[in-house]
């Protein structure tokens, strides 16, 4: 049976946080992973560059305490991640910085990866992609911790430990990755092919505060006050699902894991240590608005691909505060965004509806709207 690990961690600071991350390697022995001398790569998500209070990104902190407890065990640790924008030294660094991660590494003894090579990596027993280019470091690990941010996600429905895999891929590699997989329950089989091929060995879910609403970048933060562990990422993914309230079996990402058999197909088959699940639940946490309008299942088979299409959101740029970065265009896998007069426009009839300009945007002044007939 998977074993996932509850530990309640109130607030981002040190102590309470190593205290519970010592609570998730002792219950779920998860020492036996590690080793002398073992190269250990921990892939936070950094979506992009911004303070930790924003609960966008994985905490530094939190980052630090996983990091300190590999060094305890006799490993190294190297903090790799491939955000999305450009993939160069220069970007990593001032992504590192943003977010927190450069004081935190000179004081906890960590190494920052700046190498932005990247090599193939085969996926043979894939569904939708059976390659993938990855960036070195996720390669040449021993070790691979995942330590994601709880949020839910305006594509994928949540962002949790398979979800944060998306950043071993280089860069502008992530948009490709969109524009052949432009159907969100492709996408999520791609996601779970590539967690296939890459193979996290232990997931830690930082949940102290999560996201919800139009998560990745533009929800709200809301405390959830628990950090969530496991070997599987799939099972953690299924616990955390369930915490904000979200059906694990509705999320294209876990369904996929299902029929594969790479979980259980319910949370009850999964035993839940340290808190009780029930007391960790958040009724009415808000999930995106491009949550899926639950009438189109009752529809006539033939009607629902036309009723899909006019019900799924689009996004919006609220013109007036667009500063003209181009964060947007760069990110667009149709490259149906164009920068006029230092504002940018979306050419609607290619926009495939992926949420990456909302994703990227520093703003946060792209919002994703679906027709008034359709908020039912």
């Amino acid at each position: 049976m998977e074993q996932v690990y509850l530990a309640p961690c109130t607030e981002y600071q040190y102590e309470p946080l190593k205290q519970a991350v010592d609570d998730i390697f002792d219950h779920l022995a998860l020492n036996r992973f590690l080793f002398q001398g073992a190269n250990v790569v921990i892939k936070p998500n950094l979506l992009m560059k911004c303070n930790p209070d924003t609960a966008i990104i994985t905490h530094p902190l939190l980052v630090a305490a996983v990091g300190t407890k590999v060094k305890e065990l006799g490993g190294k640790v190297t903090i790799a991640e491939s955000s999305g924008g450009r993939y160069t030294p220069s970007t990593v660094k001032n992504i590192y910085q943003a977010c927190g991660y450069t004081n935190m590494a000179q004081q906890y003894g960590f190494l920052l990866n700046t190498d932005c090579s990247y090599r193939s990596l085969k996926a043979p027993n894939a569904i939708r992609c059976k390659e993938f280019q990855v960036i070195s470091p996720i390669l040449d690990a021993d070790i691979i911790i995942d330590i994601g941010k709880l949020k839910t996600h305006c594509m994928t429905g949540m962002s949790g430990a398979v979800k944060n895999m998306f950043g071993v891929v280089p860069g502008l590699m992530k948009p490709e990755l969109h524009c052949r997989f432009p159907d969100k329950k492709e996408f999520s089989e791609m996601l779970v092919d590539l967690c296939e091929a890459v193979r996290p060995h232990i997931a830690i879910m930082d949940a102290v505060m999560g996201m919800e609403g139009n998560g990745p970048s533009g929800g709200k933060p809301r405390f959830i006050g628990t950090l969530i562990g496991g070997i599987n990422p799939y099972a953690v993914d299924m616990v955390c699902a369930s915490i904000i309230s979200l059906k694990p079996s509705d999320i294209f990402m876990l369904a996929s894991a299902m029929e594969r058999g790479l979980c259980p197909k319910t949370v009850e088959e999964i035993e839940i240590l340290g808190l009780p699940l029930s007391d960790t639940v958040i009724s009415d946490f808000l999930p995106p608005q491009s949550k899926s309008s639950d009438f189109i299942q009752y529809l006539p088979s033939f009607l629902r691909p036309l009723a899909a299409k006019i019900a799924t959101p689009v996004p919006k740029i609220r013109t007036g505060k667009c500063i003209g970065c181009g964060k947007c265009a760069e990110s667009c896998p149709q490259h149906t965004i164009e920068i006029k007069h230092k504002k940018a426009y979306i050419i609607y009839d290619n926009c495939i509806r992926c949420y990456c300009c909302h994703e990227m945007c520093p703003e946060h002044i792209i919002d994703i709207k679906r027709l008034a007939l359709f908020n039912l």
